[in-house]
């Protein structure tokens, strides 16, 4: 059979647009034909594309549109992804693929000013510059143009070569930015900006002798150079126009220094465009490039403050972020009807708490999901702080499916349970719910309260360190590191007899520790008496993707921040359901491979039937399980979901399927269900349209905290060793000192 060909056009040089329905239309730029097919590998396809556009394939991104949906662009980053795309083309011969590179963002003060401003997806894209040798190939260009209706202008002079003046200043196209007498400008600001620009690009600096509404005098800063010019109203009109100028010099300029000429706003004009397509670009980078490109000095702290004014101007302020709060949470209201999307302020209007759970959210975890919640939370740096709570859920193939979070403006008990009422109305289900979380800050009062009816797991986690805390001082550092693993290995002990020999070996140690343990509540932890299902997971901290989405988000204004969040999700999903429809097992992936491992270790076991449905299984030990109650003495089938190596022995031994006795949650229906609603994009958040109806809303304004100074502190990974070393003292042995404080000596 034939491999399948596809024709990916490759586009680069233009930008996109918002149109008023929400998608986007990608318009101008540069664009090249390349035939791809199934067996094309994504090294391959990326390497001809870099030399196609003359850039590193190291910078360079790849994104594309999936079928039928113009608002979300896809990213290519692996070979997984770009096999993906060239399954959703399904029948579609051709792709549009956008290609963007960090070298074109570090570059992209010289493309024209005209972008516009309205666009919400923006793009650095490759400038087409060839090297001196490279022959363009237009050969094939009006095909690609009758065959899929592409409009592409090819200008000539962008394929000659750079030659020896590709790095004169970036200012030099301000030159003509002044011409002289009567010239007008539509206001002063237009004026002075302009003045701006054109001292830049003759290298002088200049004060002003007259400056205010109606007339502008500026003469050359150094002392008797004759340069000056006069502008002022035009009579009768609200037009700026030059009477005066004497365009002389008889200085040799002065060294630009930013204190002077180089406002933070007018750099943060000038980085806007680089910062739109490279968020993280650093302070010491855009002080590098205004001296590189313009000549002019900047020290640290004016390159941060003009940073934060190209975000403000990019991003909007975050203090009108909070006052078009209510306007967002209606609009996700109305965009995604069923979503509980939710906001308090308190007294003096300022924000207090947010709480968001979409329509697609609420009903994959009532459809699919197992009823297992982790709640948890994450810091936000932003400029006002503030935490995020999140509820999360697992999905059939244990991938993390967010229900719910909130943003708060700090984890208290009262934020707690505000939160847990929420989510309670939001989910609103009649199972018994297992929550894996902390026991402090209220959580286990609020749990109870809220969910009167629900299992609540503490955090293996938070457990272990907690009796960190509470020992440490006491003991050494390797004497807590065996307590904490025998900790765990109480949690994981499926009997009573593992259980208590692992606490026995704590007590072994400590005592004190011991009664710590026996009286930290077991039933809530400890896998031999907790009465829930927690299919195998302990700690709280599962929904690590979804905290890594936050980080990228956070800095952002709230409403940014949501929509982020929100466009995450409304990939994910989507990109779920999609790879779901090409599984042909029962199960999903990875419970398919486990049920797998446990089959083949089951066929070296021999079956003894004893009674009625219970069977013995002698295999290294005997155990005793009963199909029947879906139990084996050894307590994986309970713990996990799925048949132990002893069931499936005895369910092929009396010839019946293992596929139906497992958890109903782990099939690929269930799987399918969890992901068949969608997220839908909410338009205009950062420019709404508002009516009569927006201005009744309630006024919110930010809250009262405001970012601490100093380094913020990043949320501890998931692989962090709880334990840090303690100081010891090498000639008493004691603990907290070392050799040279010791008082003994």
């Amino acid at each position: 059979m034939a491999t399948k060909k596809f024709i990916a056009i490759c586009q680069s040089g233009g930008e996109f647009v918002t149109n008023k329905d929400g998608s986007l239309s990608y318009n101008g730029g540069e664009a090249y034909a390349i035939d791809i097919d199934e067996e094309t590998e994504f090294s391959g396809f990326k390497s001809e594309v870099a030399e196609m556009f003359n850039c590193s394939a190291d910078t360079m991104s790849i994104k594309y549109f999936l079928p039928g949906n113009k608002k979300t662009l896809i990213s290519i980053s692996k070979d997984k992804d770009f096999k993906r795309m060239l399954n959703f083309l399904g029948d579609t011969a051709t792709v549009d693929v956008f290609i963007q590179s960090e070298e074109a963002a570090r570059n992209i003060s010289n493309m024209p000013a005209s972008r516009s401003s309205r666009t919400t997806v923006s793009e650095a894209v490759v400038p087409v510059v060839a090297p001196a040798d490279a022959v363009v190939d237009m050969s094939n260009i009006d095909h690609i143009v009758d065959r899929i209706g592409l409009d592409i202008s090819f200008d000539p002079a962008s394929a000659l070569p750079a030659g020896d003046d590709q790095h004169r200043k970036a200012a030099q196209q301000w030159e003509n930015t002044i011409t002289g007498v009567d010239q007008r400008f539509s206001s002063f600001s237009e004026f002075r900006e302009a003045l701006h620009k054109y001292s830049i690009a003759h290298g002088f600096a200049y004060r002003y002798k007259k400056n205010d509404s109606h007339r502008v005098t500026v003469k050359c800063k150094c002392q008797g150079c004759p340069w000056r010019i006069y502008a002022s109203r035009l009579s009768t009109t609200q037009l700026v126009c030059i009477k005066k100028m004497n365009s002389k010099h008889t200085c040799e300029g002065a060294s630009v220094k930013a204190g002077y000429r180089a406002t933070r706003g007018w750099v943060g004009n000038i980085i806007k465009e680089k910062l739109k397509a490279s968020p993280n670009y650093k302070p010491k980078d855009i002080a590098d490039d205004i001296k590189r490109e313009y000549g002019i000095q900047l020290n640290y702290s004016q390159a941060w403050r003009a940073k934060e004014i190209a975000r403000e101007q990019l991003q909007g302020s975050y203090k009108d972020s909070y006052t078009l709060l209510p306007f967002f949470c209606e609009k996700i209201k109305e965009t995604n009807p069923g979503s509980v999307v939710t906001f308090t302020t308190k007294e003096d209007s300022s924000f207090h708490r947010l709480f968001v759970s979409f329509h697609a959210s609420i009903s994959g975890f009532q459809q699919g999901c197992r009823p297992l919640l982790f709640l948890d939370t994450t810091p936000l740096n932003s400029k006002y702080q503030g935490t995020l709570l999140t509820a999360t859920s697992a999905d059939g193939d244990d991938g993390i499916f967010p229900v719910a979070f909130a943003v708060v403006d700090a984890e208290t008990e009262d934020n707690w349970h505000w939160f847990l009422q929420e989510l309670k109305s939001a989910v609103s289900t009649s199972q018994q719910i297992t929550f894996i979380a902390d026991f402090q800050n209220g959580l286990n009062k609020s749990l109870a309260e809220v969910f009167d009816n629900c299992y609540h797991s503490y955090c293996l986690r938070h457990l272990a360190e907690k009796l960190n805390r509470d020992i440490k001082g006491q003991f050494s550092h390797e004497a807590r590191r065996f307590m904490i693993n025998d900790l765990y290995a109480a949690a994981y002990a499926p009997k009573f007899e593992g259980f208590q020999c692992s606490i026995e070996s704590i007590k072994g140690i400590s005592p004190d520790a011991y009664d710590w343990v026996t009286q930290s509540e077991p039933e809530h932890w400890a896998n031999t008496y907790f009465p829930g299902a927690r299919y195998d997971h302990m700690t709280s901290n599962f929904g690590q993707q979804f905290y890594s989405w936050v980080s990228e988000a956070h800095e952002l204004p709230i409403t940014h921040m949501v929509d982020v969040l929100r466009g995450k999700m409304m990939e994910t999903i989507y990109t779920r359901r999609v790879e779901s429809n090409q599984w042909l097992t029962k199960l999903t992936p990875s419970k398919e491979d486990k049920l797998q491992k446990e089959t083949a270790i089951a066929r070296s076991f021999q079956v003894l039937h004893l009674q009625s449905s219970t069977f013995e299984v002698r295999g290294e030990s005997a155990d005793i399980v009963d199909v029947d109650r879906w139990d084996c003495t050894c307590k994986t089938w309970h713990l996990t979901g799925l048949p132990c190596c002893h069931a499936i022995a005895v369910l092929e031994w009396i010839g019946r399927s293992p596929y139906d006795y497992c958890s109903k949650y782990f099939t690929t229906e269930s799987y399918r269900m969890t992901y068949s609603e969608s997220i839908q994009p909410v338009p205009n958040v950062d420019r709404p349209i508002l009516d009569e109806s927006t201005q009744e809303l309630v006024t919110v304004t930010p809250p009262p905290t405001r970012r601490p100074p100093g380094r913020p502190k990043m949320k501890q990974p998931e692989s962090a060793e709880i334990i840090k070393r303690s100081l010891q003292c090498s000639k008493c042995k004691g603990l907290g000192h070392n050799k040279k404080t010791c008082k003994d000596s």
